[in-house]
């Protein structure tokens, strides 16, 4: 997956507490197992009409949210089921962070293994980036993750935890697969090993 350093983009507000996955990306867009095409379907419910027309109140049809890489909720963002296209819908639209008072366990951890970044930040401050975010096309906020800052249009800086763990697996691109190709050598070293003092068992296949 891409490197997380720091990203300066425009930010779209979603004030909305309690978004579930299937707000994310409803449940009949679940048959593909690509992570690439579900950003069309992002809050499908709320972009579009029921006749597929785009609704033109949601804020991701509007100029300049279009184009938006940091998207800014309220609490308990990604509740509900546990489906990892709701990640992938959002990152093939474009948002690479999410920042909200709080997340749901599972789209959090789903988060950082495709390479979006979550940060928590108390309501407060999250309503005053939803303030920010009214600057339209000059509402770009810089995050940067390796000093662990959000970058007000105005400026300010506002500090975020992040498990170091996390941090450097966004900071280095790795997934789940990234990671274990990190001890490539090892395993190798280790199957060779086993190969030759138990030859009667079948070699693992990669």
């Amino acid at each position: 997956m891409d490197k997380f350093t720091t990203l300066t983009g425009i930010a779209a507000p979603l004030p909305m507490a309690n978004v579930d996955t299937d707000k994310i990306i409803p449940a009949r867009f679940l048959k593909t197992i690509k992570r690439s095409g579900l950003g069309v379907h992002l809050f499908d419910s709320l972009r579009y009409r029921k006749d597929g027309s785009e609704n033109p109140d949601f804020v991701l049809n509007r100029p300049p949210y279009r184009e938006a890489q940091v998207l800014i909720a309220h609490e308990n963002f990604g509740c509900g089921s546990s489906r990892e296209h709701a990640p992938w819908a959002l990152l093939d639209f474009g948002i690479r962070c999410v920042i909200a008072p709080d997340f749901a366990d599972i789209f959090f951890n789903n988060s950082f293994k495709n390479g979006i970044l979550p940060i928590r930040l108390p309501r407060a401050v999250c309503d005053q980036l939803m303030e920010d975010t009214k600057l339209g096309g000059n509402a770009r906020i810089t995050v940067d993750l390796e000093r662990q800052v959000v970058v007000r249009p105005n400026g300010e800086e506002i500090a975020f935890e992040i498990d170091p763990f996390r941090k450097h697996l966004l900071l280095n691109g790795l997934d789940d697969i990234g990671q274990t190709l990190q001890h490539a050598p090892k395993i190798d070293s280790y199957e060779a090993t086993r190969r030759a003092e138990m030859p009667w068992i079948p070699a693992t296949t990669g």
